[in-house]
């Protein structure tokens, strides 16, 4: 039997939290900035999600220098500090100034969680070679999700290239669709083989600065779970 979907529901806050997972989110990302595409957050903003949620954190590791890594050793110990704090796994994807696999930089930083499960982000969709940074990530342990929408401008328009893809490009790696995501997109993603997806706005009730709304994730899980009574919110990511 097919493993259940996972919906992972990005957060900002506790209460934005304890919102998706009464909506049905199985794991949670949780960021800061979210208009900047998410920055680590606070120490103590961190704590309070976790103290609020029993499903899986995984944290964003991202500064200002974007999909390159502005100080790769400040990185480094707030990792160490979150995962101390609770946090189960982190996202992450750092790229040199000519767009392949800053391998230094992400070796760096995953240096101080050895051994916890991280998400590559939707650098690779930033990269200038797909295929080598796949290639490349292998180097590095602890992988198990590459997050991407198959184009910079997100699913829409990058759904041919998810679809072009291995939905499982390495034993214990796995990719999640998440990026502009739409309703009409998953039938063909889960036809692909695709069983992760992340929503950002789609589960807002007008934007990043919006708050979570549960009945629209409800809806998204009822959507990936095949509920045959479930019709898709009409939130956009």
């Amino acid at each position: 039997m097919a493993p259940d979907p996972v919906l992972e529901v990005v957060v900002t806050s506790a209460e934005e939290a304890v919102a998706a997972v009464a909506g049905g989110a199985d794991r949670l990302e949780v960021a800061t900035d979210l208009h900047a595409d998410g920055m680590t957050p606070a120490l103590a903003e961190f704590r309070r999600v976790r103290a609020s949620v029993d499903v899986p954190l995984r944290v964003m590791l991202r500064d200002h220098g974007g999909f390159r890594a502005a100080d790769p050793e400040r990185l480094r110990d707030t990792a160490a500090a979150l995962r101390a704090a609770g946090a189960d796994g982190f996202v992450l994807g750092f790229l040199t100034p000519a767009s392949a696999l800053d391998l230094p930089a992400m070796t760096a930083v995953l240096s101080a969680v050895p051994g916890c499960p991280w998400t590559f982000h939707r650098a690779m969709d930033h990269a200038a070679d797909r295929a080598a940074v796949r290639r490349a990530l292998h180097a590095l342990p602890g992988l198990d999700t590459i997050l991407t929408a198959g184009s910079v401008t997100g699913v829409a328009d990058g759904l041919d290239v998810l679809l072009s893809e291995p939905a499982a490009p390495a034993p214990a790696v796995s990719v999640m669709a998440g990026g502009g995501l739409l309703p009409r997109h998953v039938p063909a993603l889960r036809a692909h083989g695709i069983r992760a997806f992340h929503l950002g706005t789609a589960v807002r009730r007008g934007g990043w600065n919006t708050p979570i709304d549960p009945a629209a994730v409800r809806h998204w899980r009822g959507l990936l779970d095949g509920a045959a009574d479930q019709e898709p919110h009409p939130h956009a990511d």
